[in-house]
C-alpha cells in the first residue's frame, strides 16, 4: 500500500471487487433478443438506455399473445395500429378488431374493411359455425349466461326452458343434433333457425296454459325478446356476416358501436369469438411460420375479464394454431389473470393511478424505479416484459423500457377536462376527469356538422393555447356555440365522446351561467 496525499492505492482481490458491483449491465435485453431478423419480426422502437432497435417476434416468447395497459392518450391504439400493419406486411397476418366505441373505424376503412353490426349487418346467434347443434346449444347458453348475468344464471328453470326451446328450433328446421353436415334430402344446405323461432316456440308453449311455472316461462320469453324486437333484432335474422370474411380479409374492424346496448355488444363479440375459436380448431395445427390471425380486444372488460369467456380459451390454445390475441385496457384489473399469465409480452404505457400500478407491480414484480418511470411516461413510451421461450435466459420476465413506439406519426391528442362539471358522487366513485381524442378525429367530426375549416381551426387553437392541450369543457362548448352549432348538435358531439346525459345537463347549466357572467362583465 502506498500513500499519495490523502489518496491510497490498495490491492483488492477479484472476489472482493465483484461484491462492489461497480459495473452492472443496465436492465435491457442482450442483442440476440432485441435485434431479430427484420423479415420475421416487427420493429417496435429503440430501447431507452442504449437506443438499440427492438424487433418483436413470436418465436422469442412463450406465446404470441400481448397485453397492453395504459391511460387514455398514452398511445395504446397507436401501438395496436402500428403492430397490425407491420404484422400484415411481415407475415401476411389477418386482424379482427372488436371495436367497442368505433375508435378504429375510420383507420380500418383506409387500411382494410369495416363491418358494422347495428348499421345494416346481422349475425344469426343460431348459426353453427362448423359445430354440431348440441355443441352450439351449449355455447349459446354459456353466452346468454354471460350477457344476462343473474337474470338467467340464478334460475335453473329459465335455463332449461331456453335451452330446450333452442334444441326444438333446430329440430323443427330438420337439423340432426349430433352432426356437423346439415343437408336436406336433395343435398342442399339447411337454413338455420333464428332466435325468433326460439321465442315463438316458448310462446306456443305458453299458450297451452299447461306449464306449472308460468312466471318463469314469461320471464324466459322476456329475456330473449330483448334481442328479437324490431329494430333490435341484430342477432335474430339470417346472417349477412361471413366468418371467412371476418378472418381472411386483412385488417377487419368489427364495429360494435352502432348496437343499442352493452348487452348487444357483448352478445355480438362473444358469438364471433366462439366462431373464431371453432375455426381455429378446424384449421388445425400450423406448420408455417408467422401469425394467421390477430384478435384485438380493446376496452372490452366484459369479455376480457371473465375467465369463462372464449378469449381465455383462444389465449390458451392459440399458439399451436398461430392465432394471437391483443388485449388492451386502461385498467389492468379489467383483464383476466388467466390472460396475463398466458401473455408472452406485456406493454405498459403511462399509468398514474396507484391502484392500477399496485396491481401491475404485484403481478409482474417490477422495481420501484420502473414504477416511477411509468408514472412519468410521455405518449408512446412503454415498459416491456417478455416471457421468453428460453426460460434459462437471465433476462426472461425482466422489464425494460422502449423510448418511443415508432410507426406512422401519432396523431396529436387533445384533452377535454371535466373536473368542474363532475358531481360529488362521480368524484367519489373515481370517474375520469378528462376525455382524450385525436386532433384528426376532432376535425373530422366537426366537418360532419358543416363547420368551415376556419371555424374548425379556431376550435383547435383553443386546445393548442392550453398547457398540454388540455381545455376545460365549458370553454370547449362555448367555442362550439360561437362557431354556430346548435344545442342538439353539441349534445350529439358530447355523447359521441362518451359523456352521459346528467353530465351534459350540468355542462349546459354552467355554460349558461358563464354566458350571463360574460354579458354582465
Amino acid at each position: 500500500m502506498m500513500a499519495f496525499g490523502k489518496l491510497k492505492l490498495t490491492k483488492v482481490s477479484n472476489k472482493e471487487l465483484a461484491k462492489r458491483n461497480i459495473l452492472i449491465r443496465p436492465p435491457e435485453p442482450p442483442l440476440d433478443i432485441l435485434m431479430r431478423d427484420p423479415t420475421n419480426s416487427i420493429y417496435i422502437g429503440k430501447t431507452s438506455i442504449f437506443q438499440i432497435p427492438f424487433y418483436w417476434t413470436y418465436e422469442n416468447v412463450k406465446s404470441p399473445h400481448i397485453a397492453v395497459v395504459g391511460m387514455t392518450g398514452s398511445g395504446k391504439s397507436y401501438f395496436i395500429k402500428t403492430f397490425l400493419l407491420r404484422a400484415a406486411f411481415v407475415w401476411g397476418t389477418n386482424s379482427l378488431i372488436f371495436d367497442w366505441a368505433g375508435e378504429y373505424r375510420d383507420w380500418a376503412r383506409e387500411k382494410g374493411k369495416v363491418i358494422s353490426l347495428g348499421k345494416g349487418s346481422y349475425l344469426n346467434l343460431l348459426d353453427l359455425g362448423g359445430m354440431k347443434p348440441y355443441d352450439r346449444v351449449d355455447q349459446i347458453m354459456k353466452t346468454l349466461g354471460l350477457v344476462l348475468g343473474n337474470d338467467l344464471e340464478q334460475f335453473d328453470e329459465r335455463k332449461r326452458l331456453i335451452g330446450g326451446a333452442i334444441v326444438k328450433a333446430y329440430q323443427d328446421a330438420k337439423y340432426r343434433l349430433d352432426s356437423v353436415d346439415q343437408k336436406d334430402e336433395l343435398g342442399k344446405s339447411l337454413t338455420p333457425p333464428t332466435l325468433k323461432d326460439v321465442v315463438r316456440t316458448l310462446e306456443e308453449f305458453q299458450q297451452t296454459g299447461n306449464y306449472p311455472y308460468p312466471t318463469e316461462l314469461a320471464a324466459s320469453i322476456d329475456l330473449l325478446k330483448k334481442f328479437t324486437r324490431s329494430g333490435q333484432d341484430y342477432f335474430a335474422q339470417p346472417s349477412t356476416v361471413s366468418l371467412d370474411e371476418l378472418i381472411n380479409s386483412g385488417i377487419v374492424d368489427m364495429d360494435l358501436s352502432g348496437l343499442p346496448s352493452e348487452e348487444q355488444r357483448v352478445l355480438g363479440a362473444l358469438t364471433i369469438l366462439q366462431f373464431v375459436k371453432e375455426k381455429m380448431r378446424q384449421v388445425g395445427y400450423a406448420k408455417q411460420r408467422g401469425l394467421r390471425l390477430l384478435v384485438v380486444i380493446d376496452e372490452a372488460w366484459k369479455i376480457a375479464g371473465d375467465d369463462n369467456s372464449d378469449v381465455v380459451l383462444i389465449v390458451r390454445e392459440g399458439r399451436k394454431y398461430n392465432f394471437g390475441v391483443i388485449v388492451a385496457s386502461q385498467s389492468p384489473t379489467d383483464i383476466s389473470p388467466n390472460i396475463f399469465s398466458n401473455a408472452g409480452t406485456i406493454f405498459i404505457l403511462n399509468i398514474f393511478k396507484p391502484d392500477a400500478l399496485n396491481y401491475l407491480q404485484d403481478a409482474l414484480q417490477f422495481s420501484n424505479y420502473i414504477r416511477d418511470q411509468i408514472i412519468q411516461f410521455p405518449q408512446g413510451r412503454a415498459a416491456v416484459k417478455m416471457f421468453l421461450q428460453e426460460q434459462t435466459s437471465k433476462f426472461s420476465g425482466k422489464m425494460f423500457v422502449v423510448d418511443r413506439i415508432e410507426g406512422e406519426e401519432a396523431s396529436k391528442q387533445y384533452f377535454l377536462m371535466l373536473e368542474e362539471v363532475l358531481t360529488k358522487k362521480q368524484r367519489i366513485e373515481g370517474a375520469e376527469n378528462f376525455i382524450s381524442f385525436s386532433a384528426d378525429d376532432l376535425k373530422r367530426k366537426l366537418a360532419q356538422y358543416g363547420l368551415s375549416n376556419d371555424k374548425i381551426e379556431a376550435i383547435g387553437k383553443k386546445f393548442e393555447k392550453q398547457l398540454g392541450r388540455r381545455l376545460d369543457i365549458i370553454s370547449y362548448v362555448l367555442g362550439l356555440d360561437e362557431a354556430g352549432l346548435d344545442r342538439r348538435s353539441i349534445t350529439e358531439l358530447l355523447k359521441d365522446v362518451g359523456i352521459d346525459d346528467i353530465t351534459i345537463i350540468n355542462i349546459f347549466g354552467k355554460v349558461d351561467l358563464k354566458k350571463t357572467e360574460l354579458k354582465a362583465g
